[in-house]
């Protein structure tokens, strides 16, 4: 198929620097001045488009544009080189717009900073892995679970894995294609984080931070050093899951490492103490793209009270968990290697300790039926035990390097008919109370990697056009955010839902618009004993605070969006009038890195992992 205009100009390129690995972020060497008679009619048409039009500018009003004014020696100009050549011509070429105005014009893919906040999913590289699950890929490549196909998993093999390069590039990347990135939530995949070392989960973390912290003042420290990570290009990646009785991940990736790398699995400089991190974070908290948010993902298994805390000493404030079933047959048959008991109790820990709880669930299991699938689904918010704050609902996918080949070869497997599995995400989806988001249907995995089943990945709009044939609508959060749509203030209105969770009673405060589109909420726990954590006792705890609309930079004007409005404030004070209410003498946030200084002047003081408010005098 050829390419569009716009396909081609939304290409990064990516030369390499002798000497050094720096990964890949866009147009690093692009010199707007080289090309200025080319790019100076082209900027100057994007701003004479009628103020009337929606912004961002559609592909059908920007590829006539790219067409008319082609880069010089052929191809079209990318997002990134519009923008940095309207920065390198601002001062002489006499534009109406601002440069905030231009990038808005020509941003690519608005949603992904839609939610209010800008996701950086960077992975962890190719590690042991303690789980057997035998529908889980083991493409050795990359960390446990993750196929070399799928777009992050590209770009941080790119970036050889090394979080500074992966957090620094992808900045630039949003940068350069109109997104803000003052405000960014940090998502770290791959394998299972607690089964790292400490001391590399560590230095993870704080080089994220650094890379934020020096992107924000365009400092760049690519050159200054060689991550060293191996590539694993090279490993011999022919694994095919019906071949093997023992699962060889673990051992290929291990010699591999140990192989490139001096007999080591990881780097000396890949470690750092916990006194390094805490000089990163401070330097974060105020920084121009700073953490609002960091999410790492675990196993039920590994989800000790040790564990929590280092968890909220790294920083984070969400955990993925992949939970998979209810079913303690199917858990078994897929040898997930933990039962009912553990997911209760991560669950019992995490939101004690005032985690957002982000589960993924699969149908389609070995062992599963359309019938049980049906049946389990619902468990996850009937029983108190669970209840979670976020879901990825993802059916299983055939992977060749999956365990699972020998069962299908073996006719004891087999997907789900279209229509089987229509059927159980469309009766699943209206189930999801207005409490939870849903953030994924569908895993994104290449058609190509997927032996047998599913290969449509619209799966999620053909279940919500199914869900609208039946004439039922969906409540959970991502069916109601507000996105960029403007509204009123005073036509808000606040609401309130209850429920009661294993470790006592939430409250999922709401802004909502007449139409219940969501435009900020809070999650506030009101515990019925004290908490592990010494450092929270019994307080009244808040577990998520998120204004939704637009992402707007810090500083700027709100222009319609739900940012910066006091909406924030005023769900903090309704929290803490209901926690006052209930009892408790102080309120407790479990802040992000960079929303300590936000938290600070609404009347919060630092502990050593948390904040509080007191309620009484």
């Amino acid at each position: 198929m050829a390419k569009t205009a716009t396909d081609e100009a939304t290409e990064e390129a990516a030369p390499r620097v002798p000497g050094r690995f720096r990964g890949r972020a866009p147009d690093r060497d692009f010199d707007p001045a080289a090309v200025r008679e080319a790019l100076l009619p082209l900027l100057r048409a994007i701003e004479a488009v009628p103020d009337d039009v929606n912004e961002p500018l559609e592909t059908e009003t920007m590829e006539p544009l790219l067409r008319r004014h082609p880069r010089p020696g052929g191809g079209f100009f990318s997002r990134s080189q519009l923008i940095a050549g309207f920065r390198a011509f601002a001062e002489d070429a006499g534009f109406r717009f601002d440069e905030a105005r231009f990038r808005r014009r020509v941003q690519r893919r608005p949603v992904r900073t839609r939610s209010g906040v800008t996701p950086l999913t960077v992975l962890t590289k190719p590690f042991p892995c303690p789980g057997k699950c035998i529908f889980c890929p083991n493409d050795v490549r990359m960390p446990k679970s993750y196929l070399s196909d799928e777009p992050g998993a590209q770009r941080a093999a790119n970036n050889r894995f090394d979080p500074y390069l992966q957090t620094w590039n992808r900045l630039a990347a949003f940068d350069a294609t109109g997104h803000p990135v003052d405000k960014v939530e940090l998502i770290v995949l791959g394998g299972t984080w607690s089964f790292y070392p400490e001391a590399y989960q560590v230095w993870f973390v704080k080089r994220c931070l650094e890379a934020m912290t020096d992107f924000g003042v365009g400092h760049d420290e690519r050159d200054a050093f060689d991550p060293g990570t191996p590539d694993f290009e090279e490993i011999d990646a022919d694994v095919r899951g019906d071949r093997f009785g023992r699962n060889p991940y673990n051992a290929r990736v291990t010699a591999f490492l140990k192989e490139r790398q001096e007999g080591e699995l990881l780097l000396g400089h890949e470690a750092a103490d916990w006194a390094a991190l805490d000089v990163a974070q401070r330097a974060n908290e105020t920084a121009g793209a700073r953490c609002v948010g960091l999410v790492l993902e675990t196993r039920p298994d590994h989800v000790d009270e040790e564990e929590v805390v280092r968890l909220r000493r790294l920083g984070a404030t969400k955990v993925q968990l992949g939970v998979q079933s209810l079913d303690e047959a199917v858990l078994a048959a897929n040898r997930r290697g933990h039962g009912l008991e553990e997911t209760r109790r991560a669950f019992d820990r995490l939101r004690r300790a005032g985690f957002k709880l982000h589960v993924h669930w699969m149908a389609n299991l070995l062992g599963a039926t359309p019938e049980s699938d049906r049946a389990d689904f619902p468990k996850l918010f009937e029983d108190p035990a669970y209840r979670p704050d976020e879901l990825k609902l993802y059916p299983c996918s055939l992977i060749e390097t999956a365990e699972l080949m020998g069962p299908w070869k073996r006719g004891e497997w087999r997907p789900y008919e279209d229509e089987e599995l229509l059927e159980v995400v469309a009766d699943a989806m209206p189930r999801v109370p207005r409490y939870c988001r849903v953030t994924r249907v569908i895993r994104d995995i290449s058609s190509d990697d997927i032996v047998v089943g599913n290969k449509r990945t619209n799966f999620r709009q053909i279940a919500e056009d199914e869900i609208a044939r039946r004439g039922q609508h969906l409540v959970e959060i991502r069916a109601r955010e507000i996105r960029g749509a403007a509204f009123e203030n005073a036509s808000l209105e606040a609401k309130d839902t209850g429920y009661e969770t294993a470790t006592g009673r939430e409250v999922f405060l709401e802004f909502v618009t007449p139409e219940d589109r969501i435009v900020g909420f809070l999650r506030l726990s009101l515990p019925k004993e004290a908490s592990f954590v010494e450092e929270l006792g019994q307080n009244a705890l808040v577990r998520e605070l998120h204004v939704y609309g637009g992402s707007v930079r810090l500083g700027h004007a709100p222009d319609g969006a739900a940012q910066h409005r006091g909406l924030g404030a005023r769900l903090l004070d309704r929290a803490a009038d209901l926690a006052r209410d209930a009892g408790y003498e102080a309120l407790s946030v479990i802040s992000a890195i960079g929303t300590r200084d936000y938290y600070r002047k609404q009347g919060f003081a630092d502990g050593a992992l948390y904040q509080h408010r007191p309620l009484r005098d």
